[in-house]
């Protein structure tokens, strides 16, 4: 009998929980000047006691529009057997994303699917607390049978099937303990973002360069696209600040039309940018399609997804060769169950994946898969590599860790998801005790619309 077959799912709660990050400039890029790292923080209560945390990032204002979302699919998780949701994790995903009413408002996609992510996180989580594993580990050793049949397959099949998904996974099967024990022993490579802010000044970002190569990091990212020259000076200042041998990504967070993008990487190519992120409208499959092909001469490569809405727009993005890194994020599409679908079509096409991570509890989560897609899929870590930045990471009870520039394999039950009750008390918008605090001292002014 399972931990969870005797445990019922009674409450499924929610929070509105928001940093003042627009204060310091941290997390602004050239489309999203002034945001406020957020999320909607799930909690999934049952009858033994055991709860699952789960969460989906925005970016400030609207999180209580994602929260109403969650609200409106609690009477579909509420009442239900933990164990039967785990044992027909598929059925179960599609039911919560194919509610005939909701679906409107979806499908699978923008808000609905934020709260979805939000409470499928919460559902593995708990899981894995159950099984006294982190989720990496869960993941891994779930029999390719039972991994598969989480996956809801609707609307893929022609890239990829359930069949050739086992397939896939058995053939990593050898070599699974030696890579688990690599792990263990000595992480996963990350990047780093923290030292490329849009709104940083020209010593910050030296410093930052200097504090992040002391630290280990060979590979850094930077923010682009408001001003060509200002672009170039910068790309300029980290190449001097990190040299030539390390590796330089750039991301312009969607902020160009497809010749524009083409001409504006041009103009920095001579910094060899190894990939050029978001450099579109993330839903443009073709325009990034066109990107990619005149880029590929210049080496360039294009990453994308962190805005990208299901696995379907995924699938199109992989057959049209128009990513050539493929950024899951842990909350934008439906949690779990939908990215490992993503990972499977990503390894059948041979295209790398490199998990986005810039919000609040993102570098938690996506560790968690990557590390397995390292143990259990791809049996590979050449080339790939997890974004960080370091930010809210004190906020959570198990944060993610960092030792010389890899992270370090989680070891404690769940998905790394759970935060202080501090932080939720402080944070909480918009009654928590700083919020109350910065509108009483006019840092900020309460605009409930």
């Amino acid at each position: 009998m399972s931990k969870s077959s005797q445990l019922t799912i009674i409450a499924v709660e929610g929070e509105d929980l928001r940093w003042p990050t627009s204060l310091g400039s941290h997390g602004s890029d050239a489309m999203h000047t002034d945001p406020d790292y957020s999320c909607v923080y799930v909690t999934i209560r049952t009858s033994g006691g055991a709860y699952g945390n789960g969460l989906t990032f925005t970016c400030g204002r609207g999180t209580d529009v994602v929260l109403l979302a969650v609200r409106s699919m609690k009477f579909l998780v509420e009442g239900k057997n933990a164990d039967d949701i785990f044992s027909n994790f598929g059925t179960f995903w599609r039911q919560l994303t194919s509610e005939s009413q909701l679906r409107w408002i979806g499908p699978e996609k923008g808000v609905t699917h934020l709260a979805v992510a939000a409470i499928i996180n919460a559902l593995w989580d708990l899981w894995a607390k159950l099984e006294n594993k982190p989720v990496w580990r869960l993941l891994a050793d779930l029999e390719p049978e039972v991994l598969v049949s989480t996956i809801d397959f609707r609307y893929i099949t022609d890239v990829i099937t359930k069949e050739e998904a086992i397939e896939l996974l058995k053939k990593q099967k050898a070599g699974k303990e030696a890579r688990i024990k690599d792990l263990l022993d000595n992480g996963y490579p990350a990047y780093t973002t923290q030292v490329g802010w849009l709104g940083y000044s020209d010593d910050r970002i030296r410093d930052l360069c200097k504090e992040y190569l002391d630290k280990g990091f060979t590979a850094f990212k930077l923010k682009v696209g408001r001003d060509l020259e200002n672009d170039r000076l910068r790309c300029r200042l980290i190449r001097d600040a990190i040299g030539w041998e390390n590796k330089l990504m750039i991301d312009a967070n969607q902020i160009w039309d497809v010749d524009q993008a083409i001409e504006w990487v041009k103009q920095l190519a001579e910094f060899k940018p190894l990939w050029i992120e978001e450099p579109t409208s993330p839903d443009d499959i073709l325009g990034h399609a066109k990107i990619s092909e005149a880029l590929r001469p210049l080496k360039i490569g294009v990453a994308t997804g962190e805005m990208c809405a299901n696995r379907v727009m995924f699938k199109q993005f992989l057959q049209a060769d128009a990513m050539q890194f493929c950024q899951i994020d842990s909350a934008r599409i439906g949690g779990i169950n939908e990215i490992l679908a993503v990972y499977l079509m990503a390894m059948k096409l041979n295209v790398r994946v490199c998990p986005h991570a810039g919000g609040v509890g993102l570098c938690e989560m996506v560790q968690h898969l990557q590390m397995w897609d390292y143990v259990s899929l791809s049996g590979t870590k050449e080339d790939r590599v997890i974004e960080f930045i370091d930010q809210q990471h004190d906020q959570f009870i198990n944060p993610a860790t960092v030792k010389n520039a890899c992270y370090v394999a989680p070891r404690a039950p769940g998905y790394s998801t759970e935060l202080k009750q501090s932080a939720i008390e402080n944070y909480r918008y918009p009654h928590g005790k700083e919020w109350e605090r910065m509108f009483a001292e006019g840092i900020f002014q309460y605009n409930k619309y």
